[in-house]
């Protein structure tokens, strides 16, 4: 597959009043490949959501390249080609929605491009049915829940037909109901349109349902690979303030007080089968 997004050595700094400029991004370098689902997993402050930010041009390197579809995001007279290419979804639904009906907010980015009426309307019902919100399409949005409001702002966004969606935290502000629609949503776009997906979060449930991962920390990326791999690798995310998943944790724990388990069992369902197995190697002493 061929690379919709990629970073080489990308650096950046935001300006600061006294002088100071910390870095944020130090030296990134990725390639994220076209239908790909791939999650970023750091803690606040480790450049996660700023790194998001480059992928549709919203900043520009401080050093380093960005490119987009084979687009430079430097390149001033590329932009309308690199949004369109690179949706963004970012955490609060509010800041994104715009108009007074769901359909006419979903319909507004289209009407932007300059999309022919008949089509907006065929884009609009397509979106909203992605997302599981068509029988909404005639409600106000700010009479839905935040995680309706969140599928609505996908909405939007699939309605410009990118060939990737960049999620920046988008279960952020969302309770435990909202968070598995939104994902859930994603999982199906990705895997039934194809559409790439760029998910950034610092939940590890979220991460792990990925078919990549990616860790940072600092500004650096320091784990990079299939989800099962980077999570079996506790002690190195501990050092980088990261915790697993329950289920890793369990196994690791169980690992450390000499057992012989799986680190990669990472489901609910790879666990439980594989403490089934430990208990059938080592069945209870009954009196």
């Amino acid at each position: 597959m061929s690379a919709i997004i990629q970073t080489s050595d990308l650096r950046f700094s935001y300006p600061a009043a006294e002088g100071v400029t910390p870095v944020v991004l130090d030296g990134v370098s990725l390639s994220i490949e076209e239908g790909s689902f791939v999650a970023v997993l750091g803690h606040n402050g480790c450049g996660k959501s700023t790194l998001a930010k480059h992928m549709n041009a919203i900043l520009l390197p401080s050093g380093g390249t960005v490119y987009v579809d084979g687009i430079d995001t430097a390149d001033d007279s590329r932009l309308l080609d690199i949004r369109r290419a690179v949706g963004m979804v970012f955490q609060n639904p509010d800041n994104q929605i715009v108009a007074n009906v769901v359909e006419e907010d979903v319909a507004f980015a289209p009407e932007n491009l300059g999309v022919p009426p008949a089509e907006i309307r065929q884009r609009v019902d397509d979106a909203l049915k992605a997302v599981n919100m068509y029988d909404h399409r005639e409600h106000a949005p700010h009479l839905l829940s935040g995680g309706q409001k969140q599928r609505v702002a996908i909405a939007g966004v699939i309605a410009m037909r990118p060939r990737c969606i960049v999620l920046d935290e988008p279960t952020a502000m969302l309770d435990p109901i909202g968070r598995k629609d939104v994902l859930r949503t994603i999982k199906e776009l990705n895997r039934t349109r194809g559409v790439t997906v760029v998910l950034i979060t610092h939940h590890m449930d979220e991460a792990a349902q990925a078919d990549r991962l990616i860790v940072m920390a600092k500004g650096r990326v320091v784990a990079d690979g299939a989800p099962k791999a980077v999570f079996s690798r506790v002690e190195e995310l501990r050092k980088v303030g990261l915790t697993v998943p329950q289920t890793t944790q369990l196994l690791w724990e169980l690992r450390q007080a000499g057992y012989d388990v799986p680190l990669d069992a990472l489901s609910d369902e790879e666990c439980a089968q594989a403490l089934y197995s430990l208990l059938m190697k080592n069945p209870p002493v009954t009196a």
